[in-house]
């Protein structure tokens, strides 16, 4: 050890230091007991590590042999070019997730994290963290990354990039079919940033109205719409097109979903225009395809301009960050295109496929392809195998606690049974999808007394 660094070592904090060397250790996979060797005991790298002891130059040299890390970086963290080849590695991971580059994004940004951690730079670890958990997403592991965002989520730090992990637990929590916990996540970040800088920033709007959907696919409709009206209201006060698009975006699905398409399309178009400005690929992919989404559901369905919109935005998706569940809504959107031109076959080869794909991880959207199949398999004349898609599509809904969509789906497959002429089944059916909906009936009464 040379003089500079001798000196650096009377001077930094054992704290500091001990830190670094925990750092690396736990970057090397290792144990307290196998670094320790035979020279130094267990007990003195614990309180190294925890700052109690400032190790002689001795040690410490053999500490860095061990841990295969230069004594300077233990002394001194990272030097500027290290601290910049760490920041252009989670950069290039970056890049890879905007193209849906997956797998590369994660590798990439593991390896800058390592390196971040044995520096102790804890705002590279943090974002090396973020991405691994949106490369994790984006591979279709929900379960993974919403684990990888807990700790960011819940940590005192991270600034923006903590309320970009919020958004996409929240986003992860509602497509794995937690709705409630979704809900509870988000809100408990929403509320901790009243007050703060942050609370007036584009993140900030995105993270209200994405939990505003998992309120919608929860039931609560009238909150959600509620709580997008306000985020719209934010987003102008803002000026920001990313935080508007994202406000008049899911405003235009709620009343979509609730029937309003009149009131949807133009909430689309204004949204769809904001995006188009910037180079927000994948958003745009997604809109797009909301877009064609609505146009089928318009009466009559303009199944062609539709059919525009999402094939465009499939080629979007592609080359953008887009997840397996974002594409399996597109294939499954195209599907629906199928069966209303009629070509039932092609409908139900993408129907199998959507289901195949995402049946473990979005159970939301397995149930509206199991739901399509039915009506697929109805078309076709076997209703048998028709009503087995519905009970599949209300069981995946009632289990997550979708109620509003099981209602939905519930009312279609009364309206199959009394097709195939089972009037008690379909009597069933209405009265499940009322009870889905949050309906209950009263107690008959007669002047007062109870009928029993």
């Amino acid at each position: 050890m040379d003089v500079l660094e001798a000196d650096l070592l009377k001077e930094i904090d054992p704290a500091e230091l001990g830190q670094r060397i925990r750092a690396a250790r736990v970057a090397k996979g290792w144990t307290q007991t196998q670094l320790a060797g035979d020279d130094i005991s267990v007990g003195y790298v614990s309180r190294i590590e925890s700052g109690q002891r400032r190790p002689n130059s001795q040690t410490l040299e053999d500490l860095a042999v061990r841990l295969g890390v230069p004594t300077e970086h233990l002394l001194r963290g990272v030097t500027a070019r290290e601290y910049d080849e760490i920041k252009l590695t989670l950069d290039f991971a970056e890049l890879s997730l905007e193209t849906g580059e997956h797998v590369e994004a994660e590798s990439q940004a593991r390896q800058a994290l390592d390196r971040a951690a044995v520096a102790t730079q804890d705002e590279l670890v943090f974002r090396g963290r973020y991405i691994i958990a949106r490369a994790l997403e984006g591979q279709g592991n929900l379960d993974d990354a919403i684990i990888e965002l807990e700790g960011l989520v819940y940590s005192k730090t991270g600034g923006l990039t903590r309320i970009k992990a919020a958004i996409a637990m929240v986003r992860c929590l509602k497509n794995s079919g937690d709705l409630n916990r979704s809900i509870e996540v988000g809100e408990r970040v929403m509320a901790s940033l009243e007050g703060s800088y942050i609370d007036s920033c584009d993140e900030a709007v995105q993270l209200s109205v994405t939990v505003a959907a998992a309120h919608f696919h929860r039931g609560d409709v009238g909150h959600a719409i509620r709580m997008c009206r306000k985020a719209i209201v934010k987003a102008e006060a803002l000026d920001s097109p990313v935080a508007r698009a994202s406000a008049y975006w899911n405003a235009s699905v709620f009343e979509s979903d609730r029937g309003s398409i009149s009131n949807a399309v133009p909430l689309a178009e204004r949204a769809l225009a904001l995006l188009a400005e910037g180079q927000d690929t994948r958003n745009l992919a997604r809109l797009r395809g909301t877009v064609g989404q609505m146009q089928l559901e318009l009466d009559p369905p303009d199944v062609a301009e539709a059919r525009k919109n999402l094939e465009k935005a499939a080629e979007e998706l592609v080359w953008s960050s887009a997840s397996p569940l974002e594409l399996a809504a597109n294939q499954l959107a195209r599907a629906r295109a199928d069966y209303l031109e009629g070509n039932l076959n092609a409908a139900a080869e993408s129907c199998s496929q959507v289901i195949g794909a995402v049946k473990d991880e979005a159970p939301l959207t397995a149930a509206e392809a199991e739901s399509l199949m039915g009506q697929v398999l109805a078309a076709t004349g076997d209703l048998d195998g028709a009503l087995r898609g519905y009970r599949r599509a209300v069981f995946l809904l009632t289990a997550m606690g979708a109620d509003r969509d099981a209602a939905q789906l519930w009312f279609e497959l009364a309206d199959l049974f009394e097709d195939a002429g089972d009037v008690e089944a379909s009597r069933d059916a209405y009265r499940s999808a009322a009870a889905a909906s949050g309906l209950r009936a009263r107690p008959k009464t007669w002047a007062g007394v109870s009928v029993l």
